[in-house]
């Protein structure tokens, strides 16, 4: 079973800065989107950010001109730059990837923790 795994997740200052990363453990054909959600306590997950092949980018209004989402499609790995950071951006981010072939499967990654302090 193919797992994602997050990285570089932590705790920084507000205004800080925290790049993620997710990388499949194994490789696997067939992903058509990559992308990351967040669940701060007492809310819903929701979506930050998600690029499908050949398309546009697609932000949260919330975090839109902060966030940049990015791909490395040949080792299927998604990543998110973090700038300008918020207290309201705290939350676990989760690492999220869709593939078509040879059937739909959505997979999640197990969360890491982002924290920011004000």
């Amino acid at each position: 079973q193919v797992q994602f795994v997050e990285s570089g997740g932590g705790l920084v200052h507000s205004g800080g800065s925290l790049r993620l990363s997710c990388a499949a453990s194994e490789k696997i054909s067939g992903i058509y989107a990559m992308g990351w959600y967040r669940q701060a306590p007492g809310k819903q997950r929701e979506l930050v950010a998600i690029l499908s092949n050949g398309g546009n980018p697609a932000y949260a209004d919330s975090v839109k001109g902060r966030f940049t989402i990015s791909r490395d499609n040949t080792r299927n790995m998604v990543f998110l730059q973090m700038n300008s950071l918020e207290p309201e951006d705290t939350a676990v981010y989760y690492c999220y990837a869709r593939r078509v072939v040879p059937y739909q499967t959505e997979y999640w990654g197990q969360g890491t923790q982002v924290t920011v302090s004000s």
